[in-house]
């Protein structure tokens, strides 16, 4: 028996036939679009009817696609941020330092703008840290005794006084600033001319001018510099601005606060001023007087000479006078006038007085020696200060 296909699935002509017709037409259509150019029409039709078909074809694919880029481009995106942050803290650090070496050089070139207009050989410092006691204003520098740093060489800045060298290692030394307790310098006001002392405050950070009057010419704004008495700190150099006047009627002595100009906490370069100012010359210091040791005892009053009696002169014994009778007061001659110098040569006995003279007459050098020794008890010469002899009352006949 004969088996066939039903009519309704009769496959027609063979599939090499078809795929020759098919094969003919495409190139006829190729041939006929290069030449005439009479399918451009069609095509762009064509191509606009299909779109949407395509676009739905393709929008799984994109989807897939979409998703890997945007996980893709969410860690580039992270790593894109953190590499700018770091590149930020990097720059705010360069511009930090850029500012801060701004800040240096600025400093610097104001330090040697002052430095040229110093009456004095200055020398650069830098401070290393603040010294260890909470209590006290220093800072340590870097420069010391290697670098002809001394003991007491004023510190300055730009603007004003900072302090004074105190202590000095070989290549570090210590400086007290203005502000401490224990540091005071000579000031003057620059309107008036008003000189006092400064006295630091402490970690107030402030200046004390005391004992001033308490109606002295102060007033709040006037600038303070330096006297230039203590032969330290060169004349001129300013030290701070009154801030605060105190004028209390009930004691005897007005506050007068002060607030520095220099940079004392702010600035790390300073200036050492290797050189105290020219001093004038001191005056020769004055010859000590020994004191005269008196005794206590009283000494006795020296009475006035009457007058035709001379004195016994000084370091030398009176003539003994003429011995009387036993118990009574020698009879001292009437008074005769001064005779001259050079008379009187007649050679005395020891002992014995010249008659009519209230003076010692002449002796030899014999005589001299032997005169005290013949003079009776009763005739004794009176001691040296002793009152002069009176003449006494004759006796009763």
């Amino acid at each position: 028996m004969e088996y066939s296909p039903p009519p309704l699935f009769k496959q027609g002509a063979s599939a090499r036939v078809k795929m020759t017709v098919f094969a003919c037409i495409s190139i006829a259509l190729l041939l006929v679009d290069s030449r005439m150019h009479t399918l451009a029409t069609v095509r762009k039709v064509a191509g606009t009817v299909l779109y949407p078909l395509q676009m739905a074809a393709l929008l799984p694919r994109d989807a897939i696609y979409g998703v890997g880029d945007y996980f893709s481009s969410l860690s580039s995106l992270e790593k894109q941020v953190r590499e700018l942050k770091r590149q930020q803290i990097a720059g705010a650090l360069v511009l930090q330092q850029a500012q801060l070496q701004t800040a240096e050089n600025n400093q610097l070139r104001r330090l040697m703008d002052a430095r040229e207009h110093l009456p004095v050989k200055s020398m650069l410092a830098e401070i290393l840290y603040d010294a260890r006691d909470v209590n006290s204003r220093k800072v340590i520098l870097d420069r010391g005794t290697q670098q002809g740093v001394a003991l007491g060489l004023p510190v300055i800045d730009n603007q004003g006084v900072v302090g004074q060298v105190t202590r000095v290692f070989p290549f570090t030394s210590e400086v007290t600033l203005l502000t401490d307790k224990e540091q005071a310098i000579p000031v003057q006001l620059l309107r008036n001319g008003l000189r006092s002392v400064a006295y630091g405050r402490g970690k107030s950070g402030a200046l004390e001018l005391r004992f001033t009057a308490p109606n002295a010419d102060i007033q709040v704004g006037d600038i303070v510099v330096t006297s230039g008495l203590d032969g330290v700190y060169p004349a001129g150099l300013a030290v701070a601005r009154v801030s605060q006047v105190e004028n209390s009627g009930a004691g005897s002595f007005g506050g007068v606060v002060c607030q520095p100009l220099a940079g004392i906490s702010n600035h790390t370069q300073l200036l050492i001023l290797m050189s105290a100012p020219e001093m004038p010359p001191r005056p020769p210091d004055e010859e000590a007087r020994t004191l005269k040791k008196h005794n206590n005892k009283m000494a006795p009053i020296k009475e006035a000479p009457k007058e035709g009696v001379d004195p016994a002169p000084a370091g030398t014994a009176p003539a003994a006078a003429p011995a009387g009778p036993p118990g009574l007061m020698p009879v001292m001659p009437p008074p005769a006038p001064k005779p001259a110098p050079a008379a009187a040569t007649t050679t005395a006995a020891p002992g014995a007085a010249t008659p009519g003279t209230g003076t010692p007459a002449a002796a030899t050098p014999a005589a001299r020696g032997a005169a005290p020794a013949a003079a009776p008890p009763a005739a004794a010469a009176p001691a040296a200060g002793a009152p002069a002899a009176t003449k006494p009352k004759e006796p009763a006949r």
